[in-house]
């Protein structure tokens, strides 16, 4: 296709959030497809990643409200070297528009790329959201693509509701994504017997006959965002089950010695599981930390911010380390040099400052848990950490918004502190 491009994965993620914002579907809202005067099936293959006319693909994303540059797989058109930090208008509070610029973190690279050259490996990547998870897969899995590897990426972000629904439907809907991502036929109908052997064997059946021999390269499946299965325990309990079972076929069979697993999900798994049947306690574990103030000054020299550590470290005593409220900070900063340092952490935790958009966003999830935002709120207005009940801790921590010591909770950062101890407080 001539002038074809395609979506990467964190745009994906991008333009989830901005037509989730909008009440819009994925694929079936009419008035999106119609505004972008494109189709349906055109809008299919943007979800699924596939390259599609670069002029259907900007007006796509222009009828979301985001810029096509931000959402576009630049690998795909240009150097990635040569993209330069992306200019956020003076007006916008917009968290989107934030150019891929990574910080190493070894030896987290180095170690996930050795654990996928093992065979029949299992690697389980955890940190909160937005913290870097896919970048840092993504960098992984290009690397061993260039070994020949067969790669499939998933993210459940792409499930719709209906697929959590049903073992068999949500199985089927597994395979069906995985062929599509290595661009092969399904095949379904020719390895599933509805109703006879059963969904896991039918699905374990599509591996070892179709997926697994179809070529000679090893096979890694690397799962996002799993912990969107975890609220359904009619999915949870199987699937993850199967993928235990998957790996161990992997010591005794040679086959499934090609099929390498990564998970990515951004919370503790407290979810009911059989100590033997789980995935969450084999493989190696993979955990994302925020950045220390070594790293985030490495970070603004990536953006060309002449700082020096103090700079750094007045930052960090606002937004902690979060690497996406530093891309957040360090892209504006340089873009709007007029701006000091000092007016920037001023308006910061306000609703003129950037995080305007992401902090109304958590005060719209805690409104709707009236329980969870009297927890939260009690932790904000404390000068030291609280305890609060232990369920609602585990939902706070893993919206992000507090740091866990033992039993007590507190402010992931100051930003969280300043902003939400004075609008909880004036929805009494």
């Amino acid at each position: 296709m001539a002038d074809s491009v395609r979506a990467s994965r964190q745009g994906l993620e991008i333009v989830d959030q901005a037509r989730y914002r909008k009440g819009w579907r994925k694929q079936v809202t009419v008035q999106w497809w119609e505004i972008a005067h494109t189709s349906q099936a055109t809008l299919k293959r943007f979800w699924q990643r596939k390259p599609i006319e670069r002029q259907a693909f900007i007006a796509i994303c222009r009828a979301v409200g985001i810029d096509w540059e931000e959402v576009v797989e630049y690998n795909k058109i240009q150097d990635p070297q040569s993209r330069k930090a992306t200019r956020v208008p003076h007006n916008s509070k917009s968290e989107l528009l934030i150019p891929e610029l990574y910080i190493e973190r070894p030896p987290l690279e180095s170690c996930c790329y050795e654990t996928l050259l093992q065979p029949g490996s299992l690697i389980r990547i955890k940190a909160l959201r937005q913290m870097g998870k896919t970048m840092l897969l993504d960098r992984v899995l290009a690397q061993v693509a260039q070994l020949g590897y067969r790669i499939a990426f998933l993210s459940f972000k792409l499930a719709e509701r209906n697929h959590f629904t049903d073992l068999d439907k949500f199985l089927r809907w597994f395979c069906t994504m995985i062929a599509r991502e290595l661009q092969i036929p399904s095949q379904l109908d020719d390895y599933w017997e509805e109703d006879i052997a059963g969904s896991k064997a039918d699905c374990t059946t599509y591996f070892e006959e179709y997926l697994l021999p179809a070529t000679n390269s090893p096979l890694v499946i690397a799962l996002d965002d799993l912990d969107l299965i975890f609220p359904y325990a009619e999915i949870y309990e199987d699937f993850f089950a199967l993928l235990r079972f998957w790996h161990e076929r992997a010591k005794s069979r040679q086959l499934w010695k090609k099929l390498k697993l990564v998970v990515v999900y951004s919370t503790e798994v407290y979810i009911p599981l059989n100590i033997n049947q789980s995935p969450f306690n084999v493989g190696v574990p993979i955990e994302l930390l925020e950045f220390n103030q070594e790293e985030v000054q490495k970070f603004a020299q990536l953006y060309e911010l002449d700082w020096d550590m103090a700079q750094s470290k007045q930052l960090m005593a606002m937004i902690g380390g979060h690497p996406y409220l530093l891309k957040l900070a360090l892209a504006y900063l340089k873009n709007h040099q007029e701006v000091t340092l000092s007016e920037f952490l001023r308006v910061a935790p306000t609703e003129a400052g950037i995080y305007s958009d992401h902090l109304r966003q958590h005060l719209l999830e805690l409104r709707e848990d009236q329980i969870l935002a009297s927890a939260f709120k009690k932790v904000v207005t404390v000068t030291e950490t609280v305890q609060v009940e232990p369920l609602q801790a585990y939902k706070l921590d893993r919206m992000g918004l507090v740091q866990l010591s033992d039993n007590q909770v507190k402010p992931r950062c100051e930003l969280y502190k300043k902003y939400f101890s004075t609008y909880l407080q004036e929805r009494d």
